[in-house]
């Protein structure tokens, strides 16, 4: 299991049977807002306040490196193993699709406002932004809206989750203190 944390940190644990054993953890300039793990499971991705994704080998033990950046704060990530890419959704109004190997991004998508979330079951893309529009790709062509809607909900989206069969999808805004939970 891996976690990001606002103490800059990113954290992997091993979870066996009932209990759970820290690993190893990795550093950030700032905030860590998100990650995700390769398909294959060897590699994390992580991305934050830092403006920068770090890739973490880390079942070889390597050192992270930068593979991808913006320009504002990275809010979410995900790998693609259809497409063998990054995605990456940053407060700069912009999704950028990486290939890990290049130092530029292979496609950026202009995003109407700030990324608040993301989620992926291929060939499903869902962007939630800070106007509150959900925005649908077709990763089979993911240069093109496949749709766009405005959040049912009154507040602002703070997570989504696409259903496995790829025919719908989760709209989630949580609050604690100020109560307001909707889904």
């Amino acid at each position: 299991m891996v976690a990001t944390s606002w103490d800059n940190q990113v954290r992997c644990w091993e979870i066996l049977a009932g209990s759970s054993q820290p690993k190893a953890s990795i550093s950030h300039d700032q905030p860590v807002l998100c990650s995700t793990w390769k398909d294959d499971g060897t590699t994390v991705f992580s991305g934050g306040c830092d403006k920068l994704v770090k890739m973490w080998p880390l079942m070889s033990g390597g050192q992270p490196t930068q593979v991808a950046a913006h320009d504002e704060p990275i809010k979410e990530i995900a790998w693609i193993e259809q497409l063998k890419c990054l995605v990456t959704g940053s407060w700069d109004k912009t999704l950028r699709y990486w290939d890990t190997r290049q130092a530029q991004p292979v496609h950026t998508q202009q995003l109407p406002e700030r990324c608040y979330a993301l989620t992926v079951r291929y060939p499903l893309m869902v962007v939630g932004t800070a106007d509150r529009n959900l925005i649908v790709f077709n990763l089979q062509n993911p240069q093109a809206e496949f749709k766009r809607i405005v959040s049912p909900l009154k507040y602002q989206t703070r997570c989504l989750a696409a259903f496995p069969d790829q025919q719908g999808f989760l709209v989630i805004t949580l609050f604690f203190n100020g109560i307001a939970v909707e889904f």
